[in-house]
């Protein structure tokens, strides 16, 4: 089982798009995968089609040591792709894990608790900054997964977020590796062309050959509760998900 968290700490850079594109694609490749909804919008678990306020027991159910993460998980509507999804109710959770001793390991010992065979992937959508639930994300994690658009805000931002992955090495997850995937591309923006071209140069050991480029129907699709492999297969968003979802494929091996 390969635990992957998506996280970046600048928002707007298709954190949640991606985790839930690639891991339609996976599916869609027969693999069997189960996302993790870590951030209090919930947004990821809203592009799945399911309501927030309506669930009766979450992912902070399971954090809590109330139930089990299999206990909290949903089926989608895509065969082989499988939610925990969140609620409101994480906001308040980050604040109670936070007095709580070992709050960091409580997701990866919830995996742990599920087995190594359970599932293919695990993907794990993080909030966009520094809180107890994204320490989990990390700490549980193998892989992160920094999705950052090409202006010079969110490449310069890359410079710290690198400093505290190294931080969260030294102190909890020492086989964490991490990877730079490139979001929203413009191929008419000069800049975007710059800066893509400077992190090449500056980033090539870290990142991700697949480029994903900007697409109206990846925006489009979680407003339909489908990932974009079900809203609109053909479409330029969907065919690079799918490359990027071969390129880690063949990176795990």
């Amino acid at each position: 089982m390969k635990v992957i968290a998506v996280n970046n700490q600048k928002g707007g850079v298709a954190k949640t798009t991606t985790c839930l594109s690639l891991g339609a694609c996976l599916a869609e490749a027969k693999q069997s995968v189960l996302l993790v909804d870590l951030d209090p919008q919930a947004h990821l678990t809203i592009s799945l089609g399911l309501e927030p306020e309506k669930l009766r027991r979450a992912v902070d159910d399971a954090l809590l040591g109330y139930t089990s993460l299999v206990s909290v998980s949903r089926e989608s509507a895509i065969p082989g792709l499988d939610i925990v999804p969140a609620k409101r109710m994480l906001v308040v959770l980050d604040k109670l894990l936070y007095e709580r001793p070992g709050y960091q390991f409580y997701l990866k010992k919830g995996l742990e608790a599920m087995g190594q065979d359970f599932y293919d992937y695990v993907i794990i959508d993080c909030p966009p900054s520094l809180n107890t639930l994204s320490l989990n994300g990390l700490v549980a994690a193998d892989l992160l997964i920094i999705p950052v658009q090409c202006d010079y805000y969110a490449a310069y931002s890359l410079r710290h977020f690198f400093k505290m992955i190294h931080q969260i090495r030294e102190k909890m997850n020492p086989w964490l590796t991490y990877r730079v995937l490139v979001t929203m591309y413009d191929r008419r923006n000069k800049i975007c062309q710059i800066i893509l071209d400077q992190m090449q140069r500056g980033l090539n050991s870290v990142l991700f050959d697949t480029i994903i480029e900007i697409d109206t129907k990846l925006r489009e699709s979680p407003a339909f509760g489908q990932p974009i492999t079900a809203y609109e297969p053909n479409t330029r968003g969907a065919e690079q998900y799918r490359d990027l979802a071969k390129e880690l494929m063949k990176h795990a091996e």
